[in-house]
Protein backbone atom coordinates (compact mmCIF):
# COMPACT_ATOMS: atom_id res chain seq x y z
CA UNK A 1 0.00 0.00 0.00
CA UNK A 2 2.99 2.54 1.04
CA UNK A 3 4.57 1.94 -2.55
CA UNK A 4 1.30 2.29 -4.61
CA UNK A 5 0.59 5.33 -2.36
CA UNK A 6 4.67 6.65 -3.54
CA UNK A 7 3.88 5.66 -7.05
CA UNK A 8 0.82 7.41 -7.51
CA UNK A 9 1.84 10.60 -5.64
CA UNK A 10 5.17 10.90 -8.35
CA UNK A 11 2.68 10.11 -11.11
CA UNK A 12 0.55 13.08 -10.06
CA UNK A 13 2.98 15.66 -9.49
CA UNK A 14 4.63 14.66 -12.82
CA UNK A 15 1.35 15.52 -13.87
CA UNK A 16 0.68 18.86 -11.85
CA UNK A 17 4.44 20.03 -13.24
CA UNK A 18 3.49 19.81 -16.68
CA UNK A 19 0.31 21.64 -16.24
CA UNK A 20 1.78 24.54 -14.46
CA UNK A 21 4.92 24.19 -17.22
CA UNK A 22 3.23 25.57 -20.08
CA UNK A 23 1.02 28.67 -19.68
CA UNK A 24 -0.31 29.34 -22.74
CA UNK A 25 -3.45 27.87 -22.43
CA UNK A 26 -5.30 29.79 -20.65
CA UNK A 27 -4.80 32.86 -23.93
CA UNK A 28 -8.16 30.99 -25.87
CA UNK A 29 -10.72 31.73 -23.37
CA UNK A 30 -12.43 33.77 -20.58
CA UNK A 31 -13.68 31.73 -18.19
CA UNK A 32 -16.69 28.51 -18.16
CA UNK A 33 -19.59 31.23 -19.04
CA UNK A 34 -17.97 32.59 -21.81
CA UNK A 35 -16.53 30.66 -24.53
CA UNK A 36 -14.41 33.04 -26.77
CA UNK A 37 -16.01 34.65 -29.54
CA UNK A 38 -13.55 34.69 -32.36
CA UNK A 39 -13.57 32.23 -34.41
CA UNK A 40 -11.95 28.98 -32.95
CA UNK A 41 -9.03 27.94 -34.92
CA UNK A 42 -9.31 25.13 -37.84
CA UNK A 43 -5.75 23.67 -37.91
CA UNK A 44 -5.85 20.33 -35.63
CA UNK A 45 -9.88 19.88 -36.04
CA UNK A 46 -9.02 18.23 -39.46
CA UNK A 47 -7.70 15.17 -39.81
CA UNK A 48 -9.16 12.24 -39.09
CA UNK A 49 -12.41 12.84 -37.61
CA UNK A 50 -12.41 16.56 -39.22
CA UNK A 51 -13.07 15.69 -42.71
CA UNK A 52 -16.75 16.31 -43.84
CA UNK A 53 -18.73 15.93 -46.60
CA UNK A 54 -20.13 18.90 -47.20
CA UNK A 55 -23.91 17.06 -46.82
CA UNK A 56 -26.20 18.68 -44.01
CA UNK A 57 -26.32 16.16 -40.96
CA UNK A 58 -27.97 16.21 -37.92
CA UNK A 59 -26.46 14.39 -34.69
CA UNK A 60 -26.93 14.55 -30.89
CA UNK A 61 -25.16 15.00 -27.71
CA UNK A 62 -26.04 13.71 -24.14
CA UNK A 63 -24.07 15.05 -21.46
CA UNK A 64 -23.86 14.53 -17.80
CA UNK A 65 -24.05 17.52 -15.14
CA UNK A 66 -20.00 18.10 -15.91
CA UNK A 67 -19.76 21.24 -15.09
CA UNK A 68 -20.99 23.61 -17.34
CA UNK A 69 -21.79 21.13 -19.73
CA UNK A 70 -24.53 19.75 -17.87
CA UNK A 71 -27.58 21.86 -18.31
CA UNK A 72 -25.80 26.06 -18.78
CA UNK A 73 -27.39 25.82 -22.29
CA UNK A 74 -26.33 29.36 -22.83
CA UNK A 75 -22.68 28.27 -22.37
CA UNK A 76 -22.92 24.51 -25.02
CA UNK A 77 -24.71 26.94 -27.17
CA UNK A 78 -22.34 29.09 -27.38
CA UNK A 79 -19.57 25.74 -27.68
CA UNK A 80 -22.23 24.69 -30.61
CA UNK A 81 -21.55 28.35 -32.68
CA UNK A 82 -18.05 28.06 -32.54
CA UNK A 83 -18.29 24.76 -34.52
CA UNK A 84 -20.78 25.58 -36.86
CA UNK A 85 -18.77 28.71 -37.59
CA UNK A 86 -15.93 25.93 -38.69
CA UNK A 87 -18.56 23.20 -39.56
CA UNK A 88 -21.97 24.73 -40.56
CA UNK A 89 -23.00 21.92 -42.50
CA UNK A 90 -23.78 19.84 -38.64
CA UNK A 91 -26.36 20.41 -36.88
CA UNK A 92 -25.94 19.69 -33.00
CA UNK A 93 -28.99 18.60 -30.84
CA UNK A 94 -27.76 18.88 -26.68
CA UNK A 95 -29.76 16.68 -23.97
CA UNK A 96 -29.05 16.70 -20.86
CA UNK A 97 -28.57 13.75 -17.80
CA UNK A 98 -28.02 13.59 -14.64
CA UNK A 99 -27.02 11.49 -12.27
CA UNK A 100 -29.96 9.87 -10.52
CA UNK A 101 -32.08 8.79 -13.98
CA UNK A 102 -29.54 9.01 -16.33
CA UNK A 103 -28.27 5.43 -16.64
CA UNK A 104 -31.63 4.54 -17.12
CA UNK A 105 -32.44 7.17 -19.58
CA UNK A 106 -29.04 5.44 -21.50
CA UNK A 107 -30.00 2.55 -20.76
CA UNK A 108 -33.50 2.57 -22.25
CA UNK A 109 -32.03 4.09 -25.38
CA UNK A 110 -29.95 1.60 -26.06
CA UNK A 111 -32.97 -1.35 -25.45
CA UNK A 112 -34.91 0.41 -27.93
CA UNK A 113 -32.23 1.32 -30.10
CA UNK A 114 -32.39 5.23 -29.98
CA UNK A 115 -29.17 5.82 -28.19
CA UNK A 116 -27.74 9.26 -28.58
CA UNK A 117 -24.44 10.37 -31.60
CA UNK A 118 -22.56 11.35 -28.70
CA UNK A 119 -22.29 11.09 -25.00
CA UNK A 120 -20.00 12.75 -22.57
CA UNK A 121 -18.87 10.91 -19.42
CA UNK A 122 -16.13 8.73 -17.71
CA UNK A 123 -14.46 5.89 -18.48
CA UNK A 124 -16.52 3.98 -16.04
CA UNK A 125 -19.57 4.35 -18.15
CA UNK A 126 -18.05 4.92 -21.82
CA UNK A 127 -15.40 2.02 -21.65
CA UNK A 128 -16.23 -0.37 -19.19
CA UNK A 129 -19.81 -0.24 -19.03
CA UNK A 130 -21.33 0.28 -22.66
CA UNK A 131 -17.71 0.31 -24.58
CA UNK A 132 -17.10 -3.75 -23.24
CA UNK A 133 -20.91 -4.35 -24.18
CA UNK A 134 -20.17 -3.72 -27.52
CA UNK A 135 -22.10 -0.39 -27.74
CA UNK A 136 -19.57 2.21 -28.90
CA UNK A 137 -17.14 2.41 -31.52
CA UNK A 138 -13.41 2.20 -31.77
CA UNK A 139 -11.95 5.75 -31.78
CA UNK A 140 -8.35 4.35 -32.35
CA UNK A 141 -8.23 6.61 -35.38
CA UNK A 142 -8.31 9.71 -33.10
CA UNK A 143 -5.39 8.69 -30.85
CA UNK A 144 -2.94 9.54 -33.39
CA UNK A 145 1.01 9.59 -32.24
CA UNK A 146 0.65 13.33 -31.42
CA UNK A 147 -2.77 13.19 -29.52
CA UNK A 148 -1.41 9.83 -27.68
CA UNK A 149 2.04 11.51 -26.84
CA UNK A 150 0.21 14.82 -25.18
CA UNK A 151 -2.12 13.35 -23.48
CA UNK A 152 0.68 10.66 -21.80
CA UNK A 153 2.60 13.67 -20.96
CA UNK A 154 0.18 14.67 -18.09
CA UNK A 155 -1.08 11.24 -17.24
CA UNK A 156 -0.32 7.76 -18.77
CA UNK A 157 -3.57 6.83 -16.59
CA UNK A 158 -6.04 9.10 -18.70
CA UNK A 159 -4.67 7.13 -21.68
CA UNK A 160 -5.47 3.48 -19.83
CA UNK A 161 -8.39 4.09 -18.62
CA UNK A 162 -9.50 5.51 -22.08
CA UNK A 163 -9.25 1.99 -24.00
CA UNK A 164 -10.40 -1.59 -22.91
CA UNK A 165 -8.55 -4.44 -22.77
CA UNK A 166 -8.54 -5.65 -26.04
CA UNK A 167 -6.74 -2.35 -27.61
CA UNK A 168 -10.05 -0.19 -28.39
CA UNK A 169 -10.25 3.41 -27.50
CA UNK A 170 -13.98 4.12 -26.26
CA UNK A 171 -13.38 7.75 -25.11
CA UNK A 172 -11.50 10.37 -26.16
CA UNK A 173 -10.56 12.61 -23.03
CA UNK A 174 -11.20 16.44 -22.56
CA UNK A 175 -10.09 17.12 -18.63
CA UNK A 176 -9.51 15.35 -15.51
CA UNK A 177 -9.64 16.56 -11.81
CA UNK A 178 -9.09 14.85 -8.02
CA UNK A 179 -12.30 14.70 -5.77
CA UNK A 180 -12.14 15.78 -2.33
CA UNK A 181 -13.42 16.99 0.49
CA UNK A 182 -13.94 20.82 2.27
CA UNK A 183 -14.62 22.37 5.75
CA UNK A 184 -16.12 25.27 7.22
CA UNK A 185 -13.13 26.95 7.89
CA UNK A 186 -14.41 29.29 10.31
CA UNK A 187 -16.49 27.03 11.93
CA UNK A 188 -13.58 24.98 12.32
CA UNK A 189 -11.26 27.91 13.53
CA UNK A 190 -14.42 28.58 16.16
CA UNK A 191 -14.30 25.19 17.36
CA UNK A 192 -10.24 25.63 17.89
CA UNK A 193 -9.80 22.67 15.11
CA UNK A 194 -7.68 23.46 12.53
CA UNK A 195 -4.91 22.86 14.81
CA UNK A 196 -5.45 19.40 13.93
CA UNK A 197 -5.05 20.29 9.82
CA UNK A 198 -1.74 20.42 7.85
CA UNK A 199 -2.92 23.90 6.56
CA UNK A 200 0.34 23.94 4.21
CA UNK A 201 -0.94 20.51 2.41
CA UNK A 202 -4.32 20.49 2.94
CA UNK A 203 -3.77 16.72 4.19
CA UNK A 204 -4.72 15.25 8.07
CA UNK A 205 -4.53 11.99 10.45
CA UNK A 206 -7.47 9.91 10.94
CA UNK A 207 -6.73 10.66 14.56
CA UNK A 208 -6.81 14.01 14.21
CA UNK A 209 -9.73 14.08 12.21
CA UNK A 210 -11.91 12.46 14.98
CA UNK A 211 -10.44 15.45 17.49
CA UNK A 212 -11.69 17.97 14.83
CA UNK A 213 -14.91 16.56 14.16
CA UNK A 214 -15.52 16.23 18.12
CA UNK A 215 -14.46 19.32 18.91
CA UNK A 216 -16.95 20.85 16.30
CA UNK A 217 -19.43 18.80 17.37
CA UNK A 218 -18.94 19.83 21.20
CA UNK A 219 -18.63 23.88 19.30
CA UNK A 220 -22.21 23.99 18.89
CA UNK A 221 -21.60 25.87 16.23
CA UNK A 222 -23.34 23.93 13.21
CA UNK A 223 -26.24 21.02 13.56
CA UNK A 224 -23.45 18.37 12.71
CA UNK A 225 -19.94 18.29 11.75
CA UNK A 226 -20.48 16.07 8.54
CA UNK A 227 -23.06 13.91 7.07
CA UNK A 228 -22.27 10.53 5.68
CA UNK A 229 -24.69 10.25 2.99
CA UNK A 230 -26.18 7.33 1.29
CA UNK A 231 -29.10 8.15 -0.78
CA UNK A 232 -27.58 7.51 -4.25
CA UNK A 233 -24.92 7.13 -6.15
CA UNK A 234 -24.27 10.08 -7.36
CA UNK A 235 -21.14 11.72 -5.15
CA UNK A 236 -20.19 8.22 -4.18
CA UNK A 237 -16.84 9.07 -5.07
CA UNK A 238 -16.66 10.61 -1.37
CA UNK A 239 -17.92 7.98 0.64
CA UNK A 240 -15.55 5.17 -0.98
CA UNK A 241 -12.44 7.66 -0.51
CA UNK A 242 -13.65 8.43 2.94
CA UNK A 243 -13.72 4.97 4.26
CA UNK A 244 -10.42 3.36 2.15
CA UNK A 245 -8.19 6.39 3.14
CA UNK A 246 -9.16 6.21 6.76
CA UNK A 247 -6.83 2.70 7.43
CA UNK A 248 -4.99 3.17 3.80
CA UNK A 249 -7.38 0.44 2.10
CA UNK A 250 -7.99 -0.54 -1.08
CA UNK A 251 -11.28 -0.04 -3.12
CA UNK A 252 -10.06 -2.67 -5.95
CA UNK A 253 -7.23 -4.99 -6.26
CA UNK A 254 -4.27 -3.69 -8.08
CA UNK A 255 -5.39 -5.33 -11.41
CA UNK A 256 -8.77 -4.12 -11.05
CA UNK A 257 -10.27 -7.13 -11.50
CA UNK A 258 -12.07 -7.96 -7.91
CA UNK A 259 -13.54 -5.85 -5.26
CA UNK A 260 -11.27 -6.06 -2.11
CA UNK A 261 -14.08 -3.57 0.71
CA UNK A 262 -14.34 -6.45 2.89
CA UNK A 263 -10.65 -6.09 3.73
CA UNK A 264 -9.39 -5.60 7.33
CA UNK A 265 -8.84 -1.82 6.39
CA UNK A 266 -11.71 -1.21 5.21
CA UNK A 267 -14.32 -2.78 7.30
CA UNK A 268 -12.45 -0.72 10.13
CA UNK A 269 -13.02 2.76 8.59
CA UNK A 270 -17.05 1.57 8.11
CA UNK A 271 -16.66 0.98 11.80
CA UNK A 272 -15.33 4.02 12.37
CA UNK A 273 -17.78 5.55 10.63
CA UNK A 274 -20.84 3.81 12.74
CA UNK A 275 -19.21 4.24 16.00
CA UNK A 276 -18.94 8.63 15.17
CA UNK A 277 -22.31 8.77 13.92
CA UNK A 278 -23.35 6.27 17.34
CA UNK A 279 -21.54 8.88 19.18
CA UNK A 280 -23.25 12.09 17.52
CA UNK A 281 -19.84 13.46 15.73
CA UNK A 282 -21.45 12.28 12.64
CA UNK A 283 -24.49 11.94 10.92
CA UNK A 284 -25.91 9.48 8.92
CA UNK A 285 -28.75 9.58 6.51
CA UNK A 286 -30.57 7.09 4.24
CA UNK A 287 -32.84 9.63 2.31
CA UNK A 288 -29.50 12.28 1.79
CA UNK A 289 -27.58 12.17 -1.88
CA UNK A 290 -24.67 14.28 -2.65
CA UNK A 291 -26.69 17.15 -3.55
CA UNK A 292 -28.60 17.24 -0.33
CA UNK A 293 -25.32 16.63 2.02
CA UNK A 294 -23.88 19.77 -0.25
CA UNK A 295 -26.45 22.17 0.04
CA UNK A 296 -26.04 21.36 3.73
CA UNK A 297 -22.85 22.26 4.02
CA UNK A 298 -23.83 25.38 1.57
CA UNK A 299 -26.64 26.49 4.21
CA UNK A 300 -24.04 26.11 6.89
CA UNK A 301 -26.15 23.41 8.51
CA UNK A 302 -23.06 21.01 8.13
CA UNK A 303 -19.53 21.75 8.58
CA UNK A 304 -17.89 20.03 6.09
CA UNK A 305 -18.53 17.99 2.93
CA UNK A 306 -17.42 14.71 1.97
CA UNK A 307 -18.51 15.53 -1.94
CA UNK A 308 -16.06 18.67 -2.85
CA UNK A 309 -14.43 19.34 -6.50
CA UNK A 310 -13.48 22.75 -8.32
CA UNK A 311 -17.06 22.75 -10.32
CA UNK A 312 -19.02 22.39 -7.05
CA UNK A 313 -17.44 25.08 -5.76
CA UNK A 314 -18.57 27.52 -8.11
CA UNK A 315 -21.85 25.53 -8.05
CA UNK A 316 -22.40 27.10 -4.55
CA UNK A 317 -20.30 29.92 -4.98
CA UNK A 318 -23.31 31.82 -4.90
CA UNK A 319 -25.05 30.72 -1.52
CA UNK A 320 -22.06 30.40 1.37
CA UNK A 321 -21.55 33.05 3.50
CA UNK A 322 -18.20 31.40 4.58
CA UNK A 323 -14.68 30.06 3.43
CA UNK A 324 -14.68 26.58 1.91
CA UNK A 325 -11.41 25.05 2.55
CA UNK A 326 -10.36 22.06 0.08
CA UNK A 327 -8.16 19.83 1.92
CA UNK A 328 -7.74 15.69 0.85
CA UNK A 329 -9.18 12.76 3.39
CA UNK A 330 -8.16 11.95 6.60
CA UNK A 331 -6.05 8.93 6.28
CA UNK A 332 -3.84 6.87 9.40
CA UNK A 333 -0.34 7.68 7.79
CA UNK A 334 -1.74 11.26 6.45
CA UNK A 335 -0.94 10.45 3.03
CA UNK A 336 -4.28 10.25 1.04
CA UNK A 337 -5.01 8.70 -1.91
CA UNK A 338 -7.35 11.09 -4.11
CA UNK A 339 -10.55 9.54 -6.17
CA UNK A 340 -9.77 11.17 -9.60
CA UNK A 341 -12.36 12.45 -12.06
CA UNK A 342 -12.05 11.38 -16.55
CA UNK A 343 -14.45 13.44 -18.62
CA UNK A 344 -14.86 13.04 -22.43
CA UNK A 345 -16.62 11.88 -25.16
CA UNK A 346 -17.78 8.77 -26.90
CA UNK A 347 -19.90 7.54 -29.82
CA UNK A 348 -23.09 5.02 -29.84
CA UNK A 349 -22.04 2.61 -32.72
CA UNK A 350 -25.95 3.84 -34.69
CA UNK A 351 -24.79 2.28 -37.83
CA UNK A 352 -24.84 5.35 -39.86
CA UNK A 353 -21.11 6.00 -41.32
CA UNK A 354 -21.91 9.66 -42.18
CA UNK A 355 -23.25 10.80 -38.25
CA UNK A 356 -20.29 8.65 -36.67
CA UNK A 357 -17.53 10.89 -38.54
CA UNK A 358 -19.65 13.98 -38.29
CA UNK A 359 -20.03 12.82 -34.32
CA UNK A 360 -15.74 12.36 -34.28
CA UNK A 361 -15.18 16.15 -35.91
CA UNK A 362 -17.76 17.37 -33.37
CA UNK A 363 -15.70 15.90 -30.17
CA UNK A 364 -12.20 16.82 -32.42
CA UNK A 365 -13.12 20.02 -32.46
CA UNK A 366 -14.00 20.86 -28.65
CA UNK A 367 -10.89 18.78 -27.43
CA UNK A 368 -8.41 19.76 -29.59
CA UNK A 369 -9.07 22.85 -31.18
CA UNK A 370 -6.21 25.49 -30.02
CA UNK A 371 -8.86 27.82 -29.22
CA UNK A 372 -12.41 26.04 -28.23
CA UNK A 373 -10.28 22.98 -26.35
CA UNK A 374 -9.59 25.24 -23.37
CA UNK A 375 -12.34 27.14 -23.59
CA UNK A 376 -14.64 23.32 -23.39
CA UNK A 377 -12.04 22.01 -20.34
CA UNK A 378 -12.98 25.36 -18.23
CA UNK A 379 -16.68 24.96 -18.95
CA UNK A 380 -16.47 21.54 -17.12
CA UNK A 381 -14.25 23.75 -13.90
CA UNK A 382 -11.70 20.65 -14.09
CA UNK A 383 -8.23 20.32 -15.50
CA UNK A 384 -6.93 19.75 -19.01
CA UNK A 385 -5.59 16.23 -20.30
CA UNK A 386 -3.21 17.47 -22.28
CA UNK A 387 0.35 18.86 -21.95
CA UNK A 388 -0.01 21.63 -24.73
CA UNK A 389 -3.37 23.13 -22.89
CA UNK A 390 -1.07 24.26 -20.46
CA UNK A 391 -2.80 26.00 -17.47
CA UNK A 392 -6.07 27.22 -19.09
CA UNK A 393 -7.09 29.09 -16.19
CA UNK A 394 -4.00 31.63 -15.93
CA UNK A 395 -5.07 34.85 -16.58
CA UNK A 396 -8.60 34.41 -16.06
CA UNK A 397 -10.97 35.20 -12.60
CA UNK A 398 -10.75 31.55 -11.94
CA UNK A 399 -6.94 31.06 -11.75
CA UNK A 400 -7.04 31.49 -7.64
CA UNK A 401 -9.58 29.26 -7.08
CA UNK A 402 -8.28 26.48 -9.40
CA UNK A 403 -4.69 26.85 -7.61
CA UNK A 404 -6.61 25.76 -4.60
CA UNK A 405 -7.41 22.20 -6.22
CA UNK A 406 -4.23 21.99 -8.20
CA UNK A 407 -2.82 21.65 -4.93
CA UNK A 408 -4.23 18.18 -4.16
CA UNK A 409 -3.36 16.98 -7.62
CA UNK A 410 -0.40 14.75 -6.42
CA UNK A 411 -2.61 13.16 -3.99
CA UNK A 412 -4.66 11.04 -6.94
CA UNK A 413 -4.35 7.42 -6.29
CA UNK A 414 -5.31 4.67 -8.09
CA UNK A 415 -8.08 5.19 -11.06
CA UNK A 416 -10.27 2.17 -10.52
CA UNK A 417 -13.15 3.15 -11.87
CA UNK A 418 -12.61 1.19 -14.96
CA UNK A 419 -13.37 -1.91 -13.01
CA UNK A 420 -16.14 -4.14 -14.64
CA UNK A 421 -19.44 -4.26 -12.70
CA UNK A 422 -19.08 -0.58 -12.15
CA UNK A 423 -22.70 0.33 -12.32
CA UNK A 424 -24.21 -2.51 -10.00
CA UNK A 425 -21.53 -2.01 -7.44
CA UNK A 426 -22.19 2.00 -7.14
CA UNK A 427 -26.00 0.92 -6.03
CA UNK A 428 -24.66 -1.96 -3.65
CA UNK A 429 -22.16 0.73 -2.31
CA UNK A 430 -24.78 2.81 -0.79
CA UNK A 431 -27.15 -0.21 -0.36
CA UNK A 432 -24.24 -1.41 2.03
CA UNK A 433 -23.98 2.00 3.88
CA UNK A 434 -27.84 1.99 4.42
CA UNK A 435 -27.39 -1.49 6.25
CA UNK A 436 -24.37 -0.53 8.47
CA UNK A 437 -26.11 2.93 9.76
CA UNK A 438 -28.99 1.10 10.40
CA UNK A 439 -27.47 -1.92 12.67
CA UNK A 440 -25.99 -4.33 10.35
CA UNK A 441 -22.73 -6.40 11.20
CA UNK A 442 -20.39 -4.32 9.15
CA UNK A 443 -18.16 -6.93 7.79
CA UNK A 444 -21.12 -9.17 7.43
CA UNK A 445 -22.56 -6.25 5.05
CA UNK A 446 -19.06 -5.34 3.85
CA UNK A 447 -18.87 -9.01 2.62
CA UNK A 448 -22.30 -8.89 0.59
CA UNK A 449 -21.20 -5.83 -1.12
CA UNK A 450 -18.29 -7.59 -2.43
CA UNK A 451 -20.13 -10.72 -3.51
CA UNK A 452 -22.68 -8.97 -5.75
CA UNK A 453 -20.02 -6.03 -6.49
CA UNK A 454 -17.82 -9.12 -8.25
CA UNK A 455 -20.87 -11.40 -9.45
CA UNK A 456 -21.32 -8.04 -11.83
CA UNK A 457 -18.12 -7.98 -12.78
CA UNK A 458 -18.63 -10.96 -15.84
Amino acid sequence: MKLKRILALALALCMILALAACGNGGEGGTGASNPPASQPAQNESQAPGGETSGEPVTITLWTYPIGSWGGQTPTVDDMIANFNAVYPDITVNVQYLDYTNGDDRVMSAINGGTTPDIIMEGPERLVSNWGAAGKMVDLSDLWDEATTADIAAVSEAVVNACKSPDGAYYEYPLCMTTHCMAINYEVFEQADALQYIDLENRTWTTENFLKAIEAVKNSGAVSTPGIVYCGGQGGDQGTRALVTNLYSGAYTNADHTEYTVNSAENVQGLQLLVDQVAAGNLSSSASFQATEELQAFANGTAAMTFCWNASNKAQYASQVTFTPYALAFPSDDGVPELCGGIWGFGIFDNGDAARIEAAKTFIKFMCDDETQGPASVQATGFFPVRESQGDVYAGTDKEQDMSEFASLMPYLGDYYNVIGGWTEQRTAWWNMLQQIFAGTDVQKAADEFVSTANAAIG
